[in-house]
């Protein structure tokens, strides 16, 4: 096999995960409040709640410290080792943009990030962990 095949593979294999890492928080919170109306105890495990809101906090504290993911930064150095093309910004400014067209200064995602990192941190009062 061809090295630079193999950094492609290990660029898809990341972006896959930095994928569900972000499905993990936005269907997080929403799976926290829709437990919350229906009654679902395993919204209230310690241990699922504890790693929500790391994951959260640590997307709001590299937006506020104007950092870019660490899982960006492989892929991307990956998808160069790869000879592949490469992508300016954070992770979620390139969906976005490839999804949806939309552009946004990044003061933007730093107040979005922050306000939903609100509610992640709102959810623990409204749907105590046990």
């Amino acid at each position: 096999m061809d090295a630079r095949f193999l950094y492609a593979l290990a660029a898809d294999a990341l972006l896959v995960i930095h994928v569900m890492v972000v499905i993990f928080i936005v269907c997080g919170l929403l799976l926290i409040f829709a437990g919350k109306l229906w009654c679902w105890q395993w919204v209230r495990n310690r241990w699922f709640r504890l790693l929500h809101l790391l994951a959260i906090g640590v997307v709001v504290l590299q937006s506020w410290f104007g950092l870019i993911c660490p899982l960006t930064t492989w892929e991307m150095a990956l998808r160069a080792s790869a000879g592949e093309m490469v992508y300016e910004g954070s992770f979620v400014t390139h969906v976005l943009s490839e999804l949806l067209y939309y552009h946004a200064p990044p003061w933007v995602f730093v107040v979005c990030y922050t306000g939903f990192g609100g509610l992640v941190v709102a959810s623990w009062f409204w749907v105590r962990p046990r």
